[in-house]
């Protein structure tokens, strides 16, 4: 792999503190979605290779050697990767970037700041989870307690690599289990060299390990395994769905689940003397990322007194997007991570033309001949709500607008879904905000400017978007632990 990298690249397998290629040898191919050609060979690892990784992993629990560390010591481990992701944040950054096609200013300014936070607030609250007693008379003590709950595997996503990774490692490892990580194969790299790092801060063996590979094999027997005692997955419904499966097949494993969204960004009419303000705010939820976020605001409901003049801002904050490489650091937007995901986009977009709607800004393929799969910011009018457009989770940079003529029409559209995982409300109105807020079905509404909140709070979904618990805050904290009742009887 030739590259601006300042260390060697890691491609096998991470499992029990060292690196080793898979038991059948198997690779599969890391592909550059910027020019479409093939970056290198990693280790594909299948059922041999979890269930080592798995023993290793219950190993290491079992002997206590991070599980019965004292919480203060689990903190300062955690705190040496802290410093040692931010020496390599540079070399990470351009990982993420060459790898997943992530422009490469997103990774310094966000994605890599996100994950070193991520860490470094669950390695400070390792010593300060606290159990309680509870009112059980002058013969009893009820002692409540939280204990690591074991051998946690994480499935993530490839469009926020490191930062999904943290968001899942921070309080499994703090919590003081330990992991076995399927990393997303469209984006490996990354996980790989975060292991390497974990150990070198002082990380014991088997208490991380990384197990790339295809998502219906190396997922699969994840799932499957009867030694795992959770699985956090981030990613796809249907995908979602196969592990709660996975879970009734085996040892009923706890299952949290991160799933897809529709997100809806309400526009009320208090809003006309700042629409370009609005505009620029909700372009950036719909195309941050390239739009490949389970949170893109990929419908803006605008009342229909301004519709007209807020799409014209919209129009002009889409094309200020700059499309292009993505280790350019004037890039705003790289490129899809496969050429499936440019099919799809295209094909969402090219429905919707033909069933009536106007395309105002993108709509077409740009910088074919890069080899890379490259999509422009789009803005699609003209939209009827039955339309797929305005009801699939397209995961590319697509944004439709449709009008409404009251709030309580806006929140009967936001609603209108399967999905509930995020939201946005831009009003003047504190009452017509918080109201709309309360009134849609989502895990997190932000009001006057998008947001997934930051790492004190809960994030994940209603009905659809989400199963079985949290990420982020203490709750994610909680969720990697099991509840114990100890009752003394006084005597």
């Amino acid at each position: 792999m030739t590259s601006p990298l300042l260390t060697p690249v890691r491609t096998h397998a991470f499992i029990n503190g060292e690196f080793v290629p898979s038991a059948s040898g198997a690779t599969f191919e890391s592909v550059n979605p910027a020019t479409g050609e093939v970056l290198t060979e990693i280790s594909s690892c299948d059922a041999e290779d979890v269930d080592r990784a798995v023993a290793a992993a219950g190993a290491s629990f079992a002997s206590g050697v991070w599980s019965r560390m004292h919480p203060s010591d689990r903190r300062e481990v955690l705190m040496r990767l802290v410093a040692l992701l931010e020496e390599n944040l540079e070399d990470l950054a351009l990982m993420e970037s060459i790898d997943a096609g992530k422009p490469i200013t997103d990774c310094r300014e966000f994605d890599l700041p996100d994950t070193i936070g991520s860490i470094r607030w669950y390695a400070e609250a390792a010593d300060k989870v606290f159990g309680k007693t509870t009112a059980a008379g002058d013969d009893a003590l009820g002692l409540i307690v939280h204990e690591p709950i074991g051998v946690v595997g994480a499935v993530l996503p490839w469009n926020f690599p490191l930062a999904m990774l943290a968001w899942k490692l921070g309080p499994a490892l703090a919590a003081g289990n330990s992991v076995v990580v399927k990393p997303p194969e469209l984006a490996t790299l990354t996980t790989l060299r975060f292991a390497e790092l974990a150990s070198e801060a002082g990380l014991p063996d088997g208490v991380l390990n990384v197990v790339p590979g295809l998502g219906h094999v190396a997922g699969k027997a994840l799932g499957l395994h009867a030694d795992v005692d959770i699985i956090s997955f981030t990613g796809s419904n249907e995908v979602g769905r196969e592990f709660l499966r996975y879970s009734a097949d085996s040892n009923l494993k706890k299952i949290v689940l991160e799933l897809g969204g529709k997100a809806p960004q309400i526009v009320t009419a208090d809003n006309a003397d700042r629409l370009a303000v609005v505009a620029e705010d909700l372009a950036e939820a719909a195309f941050g990322n390239n739009g490949q976020n389970c949170t893109a605001g990929s419908r803006i409901l605008v009342h229909s007194s301004i519709a007209e003049d807020f799409i014209d801002e919209l129009v002009k904050a889409t094309n200020s997007f700059v499309v292009g490489d993505p280790l350019d650091p004037a890039t705003t937007i790289g490129s899809l991570v496969e050429e499936s995901a440019l099919a799809r986009v295209t094909e969402y977009v090219d429905a919707a033309v033909a069933d009536g709607a106007t395309v105002r800004a993108g709509g077409k393929r740009v910088l074919e001949e890069t080899g890379g799969w490259f999509y422009p910011p789009t803005v699609v009018t003209d939209v009827r709500e039955d339309m797929a457009i305005a009801r699939d989770e397209i995961f590319g940079p697509v944004v439709v607008v449709l009008p409404f003529d009251d709030v309580a029409d806006a929140v009967r559209m936001a609603n209108d879904t399967p999905f509930g995982l995020a939201a946005n409300v831009w009003s003047r109105d504190i009452d017509d905000a918080l109201g709309t807020a309360r009134a849609v079905r989502a895990g997190t509404v932000s009001v006057n400017g998008y947001s997934e909140g930051d790492i004190t709070t809960p994030f994940g979904g209603y009905k659809e978007s989400g199963f079985g618990g949290r990420d982020n805050g203490m709750e994610a904290f909680e969720q990697y632990t099991e509840t114990k009742t100890i009752w003394v009887n006084l005597r």
